[in-house]
């Protein structure tokens, strides 16, 4: 049997486990059980099992909950409602008024979380009830929303960004900050559209904001020093090479905990509680990194990346062509699986091509995170419309049709990083080389 015909059997088998319902970890580690026993003709137990420990146990995977415990802290706080007072009077006066807080809290917020859902839920639970409030239509308000939480996923620090650094062997403090500068692009994109929309969209009337003087504004930026203050501990002592990723996102914990007790919301229930929470999202994310590497060993064992790749080449496809199929690919497969699903389930295919296409790998992790983000926001399986939905109590589809300019953007954003990779690829190349 050729590789083509074995890979689609391998497809099928997995897709058909997910559509019944079995857990995402379990069902890659099934495929990659079954493809070791049935294709390569060994017993798959000691394999998987070698490859499972010693993935499981990687130093790099240590930033992981770490950063997840971080946002959980946060969420305990009263980050948002000094989020949006600080912004407010910032933003009031121009084009698009406050619902540029949207955008600029979500920015915030997502360079100290690492969550696309934390950041959703911390800058929504403030901004939506106020801008409901000053009579801004809530389209607007939702949709842009919807799409800048996702910049919690390409400003470090990024959970999703340590996924992919562990599977594929790159540094995680190169990844996170190669997502700086397109982070803050992709934000300027989605504040123009705000800005554009409010001056051509019909029935756009909201409570204009009084003016304020510039000693005013100065006065409630105050509000915004706990997050730069948290931003500089964590991104910038990775940034200057005195902390590893890891490390830093102990700095980020310690950090998030001060910032608890000093506002009064630290106490037993609130620690139990985010303790708990990462704990169980970092579970669930090994738990599928672990089965990951099963795969990829199965993968590995019946050479189909290698087979794969040499039939890519034969396509004569040049890396444009390459990058749009992945992206097409990404897009589809963003339906139906969260982003740290896509990621475990394509990389372990999709990387040989890739080095062999002579793409810079550093570049791609930012193209895959780009795609992720995309994927927060396509129904049916789109975590941030989960979150909205929960939120504001309309149905997804009218949520995913709000947010779809910004799904547009995010499609636009991967053409700008084609066109300039040196986006992505320019800081890490400032800074020292850190491992994991």
């Amino acid at each position: 049997m050729d590789s083509i015909t074995i890979l689609a059997v391998l497809l099928g088998v997995m897709f058909l486990l997910l559509g019944s319902g079995v857990w995402i970890g379990l069902a890659l580690m099934a495929v990659g059980g079954f493809a070791i026993e049935v294709f390569a003709g060994r017993p798959a137990g000691d394999a998987i099992a070698t490859t499972i420990w010693s993935s499981s146990s990687s130093w790099m995977l240590t930033a992981l909950p770490m950063f997840i415990w971080m946002g959980d802290i946060l969420l305990c706080t009263k980050l948002s409602e000094d989020l949006f007072r600080g912004l407010a009077p910032m933003m009031g006066r121009i084009p698009g008024g406050l619902l540029h807080t949207n955008v600029m809290g979500c920015t915030l917020f997502g360079s100290v979380s690492g969550s696309s859902a934390a950041t959703l839920a911390t800058v929504g639970k403030m901004t939506v009830p106020e801008l409901k409030k000053r009579n801004y239509p809530e389209p607007l308000i939702i949709g842009t929303l919807a799409g800048p939480a996702t910049l919690g996923l390409m400003i470090p620090p990024s959970i999703i960004m340590i996924v992919y650094g562990v599977m594929t062997n790159e540094s995680i403090a190169a990844i996170n900050i190669a997502g700086i500068i397109p982070g803050l692009v992709l934000a300027l994109l989605f504040s123009g559209y705000i800005a554009i929309k409010s001056k051509t969209m019909r029935g756009y009337a909201p409570v204009q904001e009084a003016s304020t003087t510039i000693w005013e504004k100065l006065v409630a930026s105050r509000r915004l020093i706990p997050v730069f203050v948290l931003l500089f501990l964590v991104i910038g002592s990775m940034f200057a090479g005195y902390a590893t990723a890891t490390e830093s996102a102990a700095v980020g914990v310690a950090g998030a905990f001060a910032l608890a007790w000093w506002q009064g919301t630290l106490s037993w229930n609130s620690f139990s509680t985010s303790l708990m929470g990462a704990t169980m999202a970092s579970a669930m994310i090994a738990l599928i990194l672990a089965a990951a590497s099963g795969l990829s060993l199965a993968m590995g064992f019946l050479g189909l990346p290698e087979a794969l790749a040499q039939w890519v080449s034969t396509l004569e496809l040049s890396s444009f062509g390459l990058i749009m199929c992945l992206l097409v690919l990404y897009m589809v497969l963003g339906c139906f699986l969260d982003g740290i699903s896509c990621v475990a389930l394509t990389i372990a295919i999709i990387e040989p091509m890739v080095r062999s296409a002579g793409i810079d790998m550093i570049w791609f992790g930012i193209f895959v995170v780009l795609a992720v983000e995309m994927a927060q926001i396509t129904p049916p399986v789109g975590f941030n419309l989960f979150v909205l939905q929960q939120m504001t109590g309309h149905g997804m589809f009218k949520i995913a049709r709000w947010a779809f300019p910004q799904f547009v953007i995010m499609v636009g954003m991967v053409f700008v990083l084609i066109a300039i990779p040196e986006l992505a690829t320019w800081l890490p190349k400032q800074m020292i080389p850190v491992a994991g």
